[in-house]
């Protein structure tokens, strides 16, 4: 395998460790594309380019010099007289790279980064449901943007939804041969993924930062294909997260709002892939009082059901991501996460009085499974134990009150 020399445009003060950079790029080289040959050719015997892992370049023995610079800033990011090498820049994202090759002091090459007409892979190496839902907006904005032809790789269990979502964007198993660049996609929490560390942006305006678009992209609309699943007005809870961590830790407060909820004539149906479970002492279990919709059911039959509920109640979960991509009103209870960082709801429940905000907190990383600035202490999440049965009711009321009349 040839010599890999590495170069940045980051500032050396804003440069990872070399630990992290390792970390990185290990990550990718587990993926088919990330070591594989260089296939965009240029004219010149041995020279070849493309985008595929950032931007990289096979450069052919002889005397090149070569010089990189960013084409929206200008900035000047690598400028050097190379032989027989792999060039590749540590940023995965997009970047309007500018290209120009000298060989033996003679101008023969000049490339800017151009993704109208080409295929460009979005692989989303995380398969985290909300993280997917909410990058996807702006790789449908990327595609009208350049006029590129885009291909989605994703994670199986959200190709039917992605489709349902995006059918104008095609899906592959695979990134190709011909594929002139591929972004890899994902919440990441390293400047060479993006310009932005995802805990310190709001997660739905994030797959912009990697994408270079710089307005908020559109939500997409979905259309059901299937009809009510019972003729009763409903509501869908969620109790369970990616972690018990994100759960509601109030003692019988499930209970108390599902009554509430009943008792405002609705049905409740608990829609968690599990019935009950428990992680380093902590429990979370379908309310005895709702009924059990829980199991291992497709996104699409979760989506269904979402669509025709009167809202949907839960934690920071991916359901709650797609209960929102269904159009369908959603309460968030959540002390781990900062308002402002899972998409817009009214309803947010939260009590910004007692330590919270640790998933957002890039100077004491929430990790899933403890909690990270209380933990083995009295305050162990409170900010979940101080949620309040009557701070959910009344987000939930407010919810009520603004649906048109029947809160169907």
């Amino acid at each position: 395998m040839e010599q890999i020399k590495y170069f940045t445009a980051l500032p050396p003060e804003e440069r990872p460790s070399p630990d992290t950079v390792t970390y990185f790029l290990s990550l990718l080289t587990k993926n088919q594309s990330a070591l594989t040959e260089i296939h965009g050719e240029t004219g010149i015997e041995g020279l070849k380019i493309d985008f595929c892992c950032g931007l990289r370049l096979q450069i052919p023995p002889g005397n090149w010099q070569v010089t990189v610079r960013d084409g929206e800033t200008g900035t000047l990011v690598f400028n050097e007289t190379v032989s027989a090498v792999r060039l590749e820049s540590l940023e995965k994202y997009y970047l309007p790279w500018v290209v120009e090759i000298k060989r033996d002091g003679i101008p023969v090459f000049r490339h800017v980064f151009e993704p109208t007409g080409q295929e460009v892979a979005a692989y989303f190496l995380h398969r985290a449901m909300g993280d997917v839902l909410a990058i996807l907006p702006y790789v449908r904005a990327f595609k009208e943007k350049h006029r590129a032809n885009i291909k989605l790789i994703l994670p199986e269990y959200l190709r039917e939804m992605a489709t349902r979502l995006y059918p104008d964007l095609p899906q592959g198993e695979s990134i190709s041969s011909d594929a002139y660049a591929v972004f890899y996609l994902g919440a990441w929490r390293t400047k060479l993924a993006s310009p932005a560390d995802s805990r310190l942006y709001p997660l739905g305006e994030y797959g912009g930062t990697m994408l270079g678009i710089l307005r908020r992209a559109p939500w997409p609309r979905f259309y059901s294909q299937q009809p009510r699943p019972v003729p009763e007005k409903y509501v869908c809870i969620a109790v369970q997260a990616s972690t018990l961590y994100k759960s509601w830790h109030c003692p019988g407060g499930w209970e108390a709002v599902v009554d509430y909820l009943k008792g405002r004539g609705y049905r409740v149906f608990c829609i968690d892939r599990h019935y009950y479970q428990e992680e380093n002492g902590l429990k979370a279990y379908c309310p005895h009082n709702a009924e059990d919709f829980t199991g291992d059911k497709s996104i699409m039959e979760r989506a269904e059901m979402l669509y025709h509920a009167a809202f949907f109640l839960g934690v920071s979960s991916g359901l709650a991501w797609i209960a929102h991509s269904v159009g369908c009103p959603v309460v968030i209870i959540s002390g781990i996460s900062e308002p402002w960082y899972e998409f817009y709801t009214p309803y947010r429940v939260i009590n910004q009085r007692v330590c919270h905000g640790c998933l957002n907190d890039a100077q004491n990383a929430f990790n899933a499974s403890s909690c990270p600035r209380h933990g083995g202490t009295p305050r162990e999440l409170e900010c979940s134990k101080n949620i309040t049965v009557s701070m959910v009711l009344s987000a939930v009321e407010e919810l009520i009150q603004d649906l048109p009349k029947g809160g169907q």
